[in-house]
């Protein structure tokens, strides 16, 4: 790697700290930062503070930091295998299938339906709840689109499945919507907002142990995502098992965006926006270099739209779609076309 690349991360890097204590200095009760560097460091600080900083604030950081690089790195691989810069993590309708699983978790038919949902799933995934629910949906469209892709070769036409697949899902969710009662589509509207809270403990490490499974997945395929780049015909003119790596990608992408709409709810518009944000900030498409820089942006992001939404006590999805798509339009306007 360039030196100029080590500085560039080296820069990013600490402004990923700076947002990162940031955070832990944002929220409704004040704590000073001198209180917070004592919590941290085991030195005798108030109770309340150190509840808050160690229950609440820190979770919720690192929830931030790990939801961004995974949300983005799945619309990175999408992007490049799609070669479409407007194809972002859930176009092959891994956030519908995640909202299936969650909408009959959390709304249900009829309590017989949940029961019976409930008495098959896995008692990791039924630990888990409507996060473990959610999974298993965005894992079943994933096993679709990938038994698909063994007989259909045509990246476009699978792009399409997918997103029919996606619509057919959400009329699915929107009809169990109707038919649930009130408390019950509160608690999925509130779903789908996005939330970085409430993910500690076990979920956190569960969540951070899938999600570094995925990343190392991506990381392996920088050389194959390169050559994609100039062509799946000369990709595999230089060796590259495409239909494996497409494989890899997709089971990337549900490790990565599946997980993190599982336990956060829909997080729109980062996966979309990061990638090129990372391509105008790095200057190349070299994904050696992409996979780590979206990675490291799309944490700083998360954290500045958590500080964000914090502050002005919004919704977290609210605030990455208002903050993604400026960026979309820019991308739809043309104004600058980088790695396609």
């Amino acid at each position: 790697m360039k030196r100029n690349f080590r500085l560039h991360f080296i820069a990013a890097a600490i402004l990923l700290l700076i947002l990162f204590a940031a955070d832990l200095l944002t929220g409704s009760a004040g704590i000073a930062p001198g209180e917070v560097w004592d919590i941290l460091s085991g030195s005798p600080a108030d109770t309340n503070s150190s509840l808050i900083i160690w229950n609440i604030r820190l979770p919720k950081a690192l929830t931030a930091m790990i939801a961004g690089a995974a949300v983005s790195l799945s619309g990175l691989l999408m992007q490049t295998l799609f070669m479409n810069p407007l194809a972002g993590p859930y176009v092959l309708g891994i956030s519908s299938g995640a909202s299936l699983g969650a909408a009959l978790c959390v709304l249900g038919v009829s309590s017989g339906m949940t029961a019976g949902m409930t008495a098959g799933m896995a008692p990791l995934l039924e630990n888990l709840g409507i996060a473990g629910a959610a999974w298993a949906g965005a894992a079943i469209v994933l096993a679709v689109i990938m038994a698909a892709s063994r007989k259909i070769g045509d990246n476009t036409v699978l792009l399409v499945l997918g997103m029919m697949l996606g619509a057919g899902i959400d009329s699915v969710v929107l009809i169990l919507q109707y038919l649930s009662d009130e408390q019950a589509l509160k608690s999925y509207i509130v779903w789908t907002m996005g939330s970085l809270g409430n993910i500690s403990g076990a979920r956190l490490w569960i969540m951070a142990g899938t999600v570094l499974a995925g990343a190392a997945v991506a990381g392996a395929l920088c050389k194959p995502l390169n050559l994609l780049l100039t062509g799946e015909n000369y990709a595999a003119s230089a060796g590259t098992d495409v239909r494996q790596t497409r494989s890899l990608v997709f089971a990337a992408t549900v490790l990565l965006a599946g997980t993190v709409t599982a336990f956060c709810g829909p997080l729109g518009f980062i996966g979309l926006a990061v990638p090129h944000l990372a391509r105008l900030f790095t200057g190349t498409a070299d994904h050696r270099i992409l996979v780590p820089g979206t990675a490291l942006y799309g944490s700083c992001i998360m954290l500045v739209c958590d500080i964000i939404a914090k502050s002005a006590a919004l919704p977290v999805n609210a605030v990455t779609s208002l903050a993604g798509i400026p960026v979309v339009i820019w991308i739809v306007l043309g104004n600058r076309k980088r790695g396609f």
